[in-house]
């Protein structure tokens, strides 16, 4: 059964949101050349990109530079609560995303939002400050914790409901640490045959293979 069809039966949801945020660790904002934002800067992946733990990361032909960025997910439950959380890679085709200028295009490949390998409920563990990393075919790029974000869980579940009313199984990816590939020297780009690894202290490793 497929990511999406797993979610589709756990909240009854045909496509859900997946709602994310930009630039919301202070040292990302800071590789990448962007002022700290004033308010959760917010963009959308379709229900098409999400695919689970063990699914393969596919890369379209002549992509272009493609990073793997370390996310804590929150998953929503009924009536605007929080259901749980999970680890989550938002993938990010560069070329697509800087030269559109905009990053819809380059966000929203199918299989570009990895989540998994579990769901844990938000009574069981608290997302303040979390040990968040991605390692790429072992070597760790992202390594950070989550009491870094700018704009912490609630404020960012605050915010989101002000724009969408926000229903189960909805997804709120809550940005990514420093240490992404295309602001490194040299840059590292997905290829074919790598394998991405996201860990959050208390949720596990999600694993993803890369194919393209």
């Amino acid at each position: 059964m497929s990511a999406r069809k797993e979610w589709q039966k756990r909240y009854g949801c045909r496509n859900p949101r997946i709602v994310c945020i930009g630039l919301n660790y202070g040292a990302h904002a800071g590789e990448s050349g962007g002022e700290l934002p004033k308010a959760p800067l917010l963009f959308a992946k379709f229900s098409n990109t999400l695919v689970g733990d063990g699914d393969p990361i596919v890369l379209p032909p002549d992509i272009g530079h493609v990073d793997a960025e370390a996310e804590l997910a929150v998953v929503m439950g009924e009536g605007g609560t929080i259901d749980g959380y999970t680890c989550a890679d938002d993938v990010s085709a560069r070329d697509a995303q800087f030269g559109d200028g905009q990053w819809f295009r380059g966000k929203g490949f199918d299989t570009f939002c990895p989540v998994g390998p579990r769901i844990v409920p938000a009574g069981e563990l608290d997302p303040s400050d979390l040990r968040i990393q991605q390692r790429l075919n072992g070597e760790m790029l992202q390594d950070s914790r989550t009491s870094d974000l700018i704009f912490d869980v609630p404020t960012l579940v605050d915010y989101v409901s002000r724009v969408i009313t926000l229903e189960p199984g909805d997804l709120i990816l809550t940005g990514t640490p420093e240490g992404v590939g295309v602001f490194r020297d040299p840059k590292i780009s997905l290829k074919g045959g790598d394998v991405v690894e996201i860990e959050i202290e208390g949720i596990g490793v999600l694993r993803n293979e890369v194919q393209g």
